[in-house]
């Protein structure tokens, strides 16, 4: 009879020093795992180690074994290192928050509907109510409408991270929520929450951006996807494209352009989270490519 396996990745990072990786390969080793896929990096600015390790082990049925878990747990605690052990087979719960433009939330959902993305969606947020994204079929995902005013900013915050908690949701993405998170909602979400911004950081910022690139003549418009951080629109970036325009392509034109490259730029930050390949380092994230 043929056993079959079960895959899992592991995520680490720690103060660098000799031995790292081989530690970890006899740990996994030891425990029955099958390295698959291994990617680390040392950085010498920070002087902190990271890696991740795809493995895999005979299912037993009860998820991450506790075996290696002990055993990386006991590494954790003598090198210091902060890591996490996620099954490559469960889908991340995920919590979308909208606004009016929905092309990047019908996109997510497109991509999650056809096994692309291996997200769950446990609620969509929005700012504005329901008729606004009539043509979306949202099907059995609950949606919630709060709408946010300077008055009740702090009421709705409040209410969006009970969904939070109540959902499960582990991964939080702003497809397009225009709303200016406070530094408690940000600091309560680090680590787990996706912004997409509308330029090629650094850029155009405010109001209008596609229409300030416009009269400045430029060349290029791109999308950035970042951790959201206290400092706006500046947090660890994840992922980034542009595209080249000409003297010929008008605001609309841009418009146009920059929804695509919106879709697309979340679209991977989303699957560099949820395959354990974005990792923080202080201002900058370590992503390791597929």
């Amino acid at each position: 009879m043929t056993q079959t396996r079960r895959a899992f990745t592991l995520t680490l990072n720690c103060p660098n020093r000799p031995g790292i990786v081989a530690r970890i390969a006899r740990v996994l080793f030891e425990g029955g795992g099958n390295i698959t896929e291994a990617q680390q990096f040392g950085d010498p600015e920070s002087r902190r180690f990271f890696m991740r390790v795809v493995f895999d082990v005979q299912d037993d049925g009860d998820g991450v074994p506790a075996h290696i878990a002990d055993a990386i747990a006991d590494l954790a605690a003598e090198l210091a290192m902060d890591w996490k052990i996620s099954d490559n087979a469960r889908r991340v719960r995920t919590l979308i928050l909208v606004s009016r433009f929905d092309h990047c939330l019908v996109d997510l959902l497109y991509r999650w509907r056809i096994g692309e993305l291996a997200i769950e969606p446990v609620g969509i947020v929005s700012n504005h109510p329901r008729d606004v994204h009539e043509a979306i079929d949202f099907g059995d995902i609950p949606f919630h409408y709060l709408p946010v005013t300077a008055d009740t900013k702090p009421q709705q915050e409040a209410r969006i991270l009970d969904l939070v908690a109540q959902s499960g949701a582990e991964l939080v993405v702003l497809a397009r929520y225009m709303q200016v998170l406070s530094n408690d909602m940000s600091a309560a979400l680090s680590g787990r929450c996706i912004n997409i911004h509308h330029s090629f950081l650094p850029g155009f910022k405010g109001a209008r951006p596609y229409h300030q690139a416009y009269a400045r003549g430029v060349k290029l418009i791109g999308a950035t996807a970042h951790f959201v951080t206290s400092d706006l629109d500046e947090g660890p970036i994840i992922e980034q494209d542009v595209e080249r325009i000409s003297h010929a392509d008008g605001p609309d034109d841009l418009i146009r352009k920059g929804r695509d490259i919106e879709r697309r730029v979340l679209a991977a930050a989303v699957r560099c989270f949820i395959e354990q390949r974005a990792i923080l380092n202080g201002q900058r994230t370590i992503v390791f490519g597929p």
